[in-house]
């Protein structure tokens, strides 16, 4: 087991990676920008090092600093958490190469899944369903209209290095192709440096369902079940359950089976997330996320294993703690992320909070790093808690959400809460009976 783990994150993901590894005995490091000199991670830390100003690429982003405060504390892991450096193949190497573990898959693993075409093709050698639609970047307007005629319309451009909505366009029929095209090669270009596109069919009223897994590296891999992530604003999610109100048990088994197979064949070590577009009783994948989801405490809730754990325990070459007979589902949970912003126009609200009070009780808990008199940054992702439920029953677990909401306090600034609340007492929502463009309807309707 690892002696000192450095956390290379912030936030309340920074904050939960410490929990864990205080309750395995492990000691801890945080980095942080000046921004986030009094964040509470930085508090409870056993050591926090400064690694640059507000900026993300010269704090959080900043490999040499990073590499530097491992060898300053004498860590010998680091956790990235989620965003900034999670998904970063070269930092994993450097780190490597600096004998220091990446508490994470190898570099080359996070490279196949960071390329969407070549993740799309890896899934489907795997033997993971795939959404119909071209094999490569496509090269010209003219293979772009052959292969949307083969598929149908409507199809949707996506940038192949590209990710939260960016370079991503539908073409309802060949009319709108040309100009799609050209708008997702733009984007991509100016997001990513990269301009590559590929062509997918458009699901019309598809859900977004998530497969969790793990692999020890060894050959072996397990799911931990499948999350429910439809409510999204923007391509970005908003609201998660586990599990799905959509499927039923054997629909979660078939495709809870195929992905931990497929983890095994690649070999794959650590935490991921497959996901997929979900329609008319089909499956089809969309990405593998190669690290720990925000929502993965819904996961924890209905399976009572911290996936955190698990992640240290595989990276220090422990192997996964349960077999996939050992993982059993119980009741409901949902996740709702707090957000510093208005909660109709979603405009960033930073500032200082003058009252936080969280709710309790049983089933509830409450992901969070900031406290009363917390001034909340400008610079970063708006995320400031995540709530999390859960219940005997998806009925259960809506009770216990609404009166969760309703204890939940934050005074200083605009959260999404009000929204939420919202969300809890409408009646597609209760039934379950929603897909990836519902909330997006529901809040022009309430403009």
């Amino acid at each position: 087991m690892f002696q000192k783990i450095l956390i290379a994150n912030r936030g309340e993901i920074a904050l939960r990676v410490l929990r864990a590894c205080k309750e395995l005995g492990i000691q801890t490091v945080v980095v942080h920008s000046t921004a986030d000199s009094d964040a509470m991670h930085v508090r409870l830390a056993d050591e926090s090092v400064c690694i640059g100003p507000p900026p993300s690429r010269d704090s959080y982003l900043n490999i040499h600093q990073i590499v530097a405060a491992c060898e300053i504390t004498g860590a010998d892991a680091v956790h990235p958490g989620y965003g900034f450096l999670s998904e970063n193949a070269k930092f994993a190497d450097i780190l490597a190469a600096h004998n220091i573990t990446f508490i994470g898959p190898s570099g080359d693993h996070i490279r196949i899944m960071g390329d969407k075409i070549e993740a799309k093709r890896t899934a489907k050698r795997l033997g993971i369903p795939v959404v119909p639609g071209s094999d490569g970047a496509v090269s010209d307007e003219k293979e772009a209209k052959r292969i949307a005629a083969e598929i149908g319309y409507p199809v949707i451009i996506k940038a192949s290095a590209g990710g939260g909505g960016r370079g991503m366009k539908v073409a309802l029929t060949e009319a709108d192709l040309e100009i799609a095209l050209q708008t997702a090669r733009t984007e991509a270009g100016a997001a990513f440096g990269d301009d590559a596109v590929y062509i997918e069919k458009y699901l019309q009223k598809p859900r977004h369902i998530e497969v969790q897994v793990f692999g020890d590296g060894f050959g072996r891999g397990v799911h931990f079940g499948e999350r429910d992530c439809s409510l999204q604003r923007r391509h970005q999610k908003v609201w998660e359950e586990a599990n799905s109100p959509a499927l039923n048990a054997e629909e979660r088994s078939r495709i809870g089976g195929i992905c931990a197979k497929a983890i095994a064949d690649l070999g794959y070590s650590g935490a991921g997330t497959i996901e997929f577009l979900y329609e008319n009783g089909e499956f089809y994948f969309i990405e593998m996320n190669t690290r720990l989801q925000v929502e993965h405490p819904v996961t924890e809730a209905i399976t009572g294993i911290d996936l955190v754990h698990e992640q240290i325990r595989v990276a220090s070459g422990g192997g996964l703690s349960v077999r996939q007979e050992d993982i059993k589902f119980n009741g409901h949970a949902i996740e709702c992320r707090i957000n510093a912003e208005d909660p109709r126009t979603f405009t960033p609200s930073p500032g200082t909070i003058t009252h936080f009070h969280t709710p309790g009780g049983l089933g509830i808990r409450v992901d969070s790093g900031v406290y009363s008199g917390y001034k909340i940054p400008p610079y970063y992702d708006s995320l400031i808690g995540k709530l999390i439920v859960h219940g005997r029953n998806r009925v259960e677990c809506m009770m216990r959400l609404r009166r969760a909401l309703d204890e939940f306090v934050v005074d200083g600034i605009k959260t999404t809460l009000p929204l939420f609340r919202d969300l809890v007492g409408n009646a597609d929502i209760a039934n379950g009976d929603y897909d990836i463009h519902w909330l997006e309807k529901y809040l022009a309707k309430e403009e």
